[in-house]
Parts: C-alpha cells; sequence; structure tokens
C-alpha cells in the first residue's frame, strides 16, 4: 500500500550577499517531504537555466533560526541585517543566514526569518519533531529497492 506523499513548499527571495554593501536577489522554494522527513530542500532558481538544490537536515535549518549551528558545507546563524546605505537601524529585519560551501565555491545567502520560522511551522505540522521515523515508509522504501 502507497502511503500518501504531503509536501509544503514556499517560493521566496533569497539574497546572495556579494560584499557587505551589496547583494543580489535569488528566487528559491523551500521544500519539505513526508516521503523525506529529515531533510529540508532549497532549490535556487539561478540564470543559468537549471536550479541548484541544496539538501541537509530540517533540525539543522530549526536550530539556525535560533543560534549558530552547522558545520562543514552548511553553516546557518539568526541575525539582523544592515540597514540600507544612509538608512538608521529602524531599516534592519531579522534574516537567517545560509553559509554554502562546494567544490564549485561558497555562497552567503539572507533569507527572511519570518518567513522560514513560518514554513518551518508548516512542515512541523505535518511531520511533528520526533515522528519523523513513524512517517518514514520502510515497507515501501525496501520493496522499490529490491524491485
Amino acid at each position: 500500500m502507497e502511503r500518501a506523499t504531503s509536501v509544503v513548499e514556499h517560493e521566496l527571495e533569497l539574497n546572495l550577499v556579494l560584499s557587505p554593501e551589496h547583494s543580489v536577489p535569488v528566487p528559491a522554494r523551500l521544500s519539505y517531504s513526508s516521503h523525506d522527513p529529515y531533510a529540508v530542500h532549497i532549490t535556487f532558481h539561478l540564470d543559468t537555466g537549471s536550479p541548484v538544490t541544496w539538501v541537509f537536515a530540517r533540525e539543522l535549518l530549526v536550530e539556525g533560526t535560533f543560534r549558530p549551528c552547522g558545520q562543514g558545507d552548511v553553516r546557518i546563524w539568526p541575525t539582523l541585517s544592515q540597514p540600507s546605505a544612509g538608512g538608521t537601524s529602524r531599516g534592519r529585519r531579522s534574516v537567517l543566514c545560509l553559509a554554502l560551501t562546494s567544490p564549485a565555491g561558497d555562497a552567503l545567502l539572507e533569507a527572511p526569518l519570518p518567513v522560514v520560522a513560518a514554513w518551518l511551522e508548516r512542515a512541523h505540522r505535518l511531520v511533528p519533531p520526533g515522528s519523523e521515523l513513524a512517517a518514514l515508509d520502510m515497507d515501501g522504501s525496501l520493496a522499490e529497492l529490491l524491485a
């Protein structure tokens, strides 16, 4: 018997930080599936024609909304954005920084923290933390592997 897969997705715009004074917008999609309950997917829609997807632990993203975490390829931390040139501190907003490292290079991205937190709440309603193992279809996955 095949289980229905539920997906929580959200399109948003991240900022690729090029320097402390300059960033460029990058359209992206956050995706979470009950079929893969431990992972989150972030797909970046770049001008290259083919999107780039990063996959990492949902718990890493959750922890990163509260404090710096991660090591190696994915590091995440919350902060306040820098005010625009000539702006005041009132122009600052809560952002989630994602530092990604790959053989192709490094990227520092900023996502609107309230948007990511709201999306994570939806993902938690789909598969509550601690119930990921129950959401896995081990029999179906094994049958698929052996077919």
